[in-house]
Order: C-alpha cells, then structure tokens, then sequence
C-alpha cells in the first residue's frame, strides 16, 4: 500500500489523501478537496483514481468531488447515512465493510460517529496499519461535535473503537492541528514533557512532509485519551469545581470537548 498525503495549504489546514495499489496503480482518493493536486499526482505518478472516498458529509471533505470524478470516472463512497448530504454517493458504507483498492489493498470501514453521525475511518489490513480518520481523531486531539455531531457518541468512539487499535496504527487525519492540539494538551498537563518536546519538534515541520503518528504515540500525547490522568482530572476540578475526585472516564472526556470548544 502507498499513502500519499497531500497538503492541501487552506486556511482549514485540510489533509488529502491517496491510497494507492502498488500492483496495478489503483488510487482511492480520501476527502479530495484540492482536486487539482490529487489530480495532478495521479497524473505525475501514473496512478490511476478509480474510487473517491469521503469521511463525512462537510464541504471542506466533499468539495472536490465532482471535479475529480468528472476527470477520473471514480466512484463516489461514503457512510451509508450520508446519502441525503452527499450527492451522487454510489456505494454506501457499513461498520465492517471492505473497500478494496486494486489488487493488493484491503481498508476496512469503521462507522466513527461524533464529529457528525455519518463518518467513516478507514483502516488498512496491512502489516503496519493505518488510520484515515478523517475528522473524528486528529494529531493530539478529537474533532468538535458543532455540525451535527454529538459528544458522547464521539466518546464512544474513542472508548470502544479507536483506543483498542493496534498500538503501532499510523494516524492520518484529515487536517493538521497538531500544533495548536499539544498547546491544548499542556494546557490540560503542563508535566507532560512528550508533549512538550513534540510540541518543539514539530512547530517548524513542513506540512508537506509532517510527522506521521501512531495511535501508541497519541495515548501519550492526546488528551482525549488520557481521561484517568490524575494531572488532567486535577487540572478539571479546578474548572469545574462540581466534578467528583475521581470522575468516570466519559465525564472527563465530555468536559474536555467542552473546554477545548472554547480554548
């Protein structure tokens, strides 16, 4: 399997992605907004995008659609629910579903709900895994519930599904808030000095070629999943008085979603 990470260079900071089959030069496009630069490194590398797969229903993931379909023929995948907010979905996607992408490559759907109700991660059967996942996990952080999600869903998602991947997954998000996403985290826990020397290594990084996480990496540095953290609950009850002195995971997960809607 090739991963080719594009940088789309917005203002939303947004990630597109080609998954491409080493073996027959087959490319499934991921949230290809910037059309014109996933059209153009097919086009360079002779790959040929054959299926365009979106995360979830918001514009900055499905504007490029039809752009790169009109040019390719690809079809158009999503959540199986997102076909009233995706237009010309052709396949529509269920917990478990196997995505293939020519001969060689196998992505395995997983219905994240959360940042919206209709989001699908993609995960790689590959020997190092990896994890598209869109706008549910990012670099140090979890995405917002503000359009159409829900905050205890996203936890659930986080609890059940992506905290029991494989420690070794590779992590690609669908937008680079790393940077802003460690502040965050040392804000929450000033002592977590992994944090902090990310936060230095990676402030200058170019977004073209950035550190590529894994999930064994985010459990260190995300605060989202390190809800039984006595620094990162102490720090909570200082802002929420009200919270018990040894509250249950979900409790501190929701609070931080709703410190972080703010901070």
């Amino acid at each position: 399997m090739i991963v080719e990470q594009i940088w789309t260079g917005n203002a939303y900071r947004n990630f597109n992605y080609l998954i491409i089959c080493p073996q027959s030069g087959e490319a499934l496009a991921v949230d290809p907004l910037d059309h014109e630069k996933c059209l153009a490194k097919a086009a360079e590398m002779g790959w040929t995008i054959t299926q365009v797969l979106n995360t979830h229903e918001h514009p900055d993931h499905t504007g490029g659609n039809q752009a790169v379909i009109a040019a390719t023929g690809a079809r158009l995948l999503a959540h199986i629910n997102a076909r009233d907010s995706i237009a010309g979905v052709d396949r529509g996607l269920q917990a478990g579903d196997t995505v293939q992408v020519g001969t060689t490559v196998e992505l395995e759907a997983l219905d994240t709900p959360g940042h919206t109700m209709s989001h699908v991660c993609l995960l790689s059967h590959t020997d190092q895994p990896a994890l598209f996942s869109g706008d549910t996990l990012f670099n140090a952080g979890a995405g917002n519930c503000h359009h159409g999600g829900h905050p205890e869903q996203l936890y659930a998602t986080f609890a059940e599904q992506l905290a029991n991947l494989p420690e070794h997954t590779c992590v690609y998000p669908g937008h680079d808030y790393m940077g802003n996403n460690l502040e965050f985290t040392l804000d929450r826990e000033p002592g977590n000095e992994k944090a902090a020397r990310l936060l230095n290594a990676v402030a200058d990084q170019d977004p073209n070629a950035p550190l590529v996480s894994t999930l064994a990496l985010e459990k260190e540095i995300n605060t989202f999943f390190r809800l039984q953290n006595p620094a990162v609950i102490a720090g909570l009850r200082e802002v929420f008085p009200e919270l018990a002195e040894n509250p249950d995971p979900k409790t501190v997960f929701l609070k931080l979603r709703e410190l972080r809607n703010t901070w």
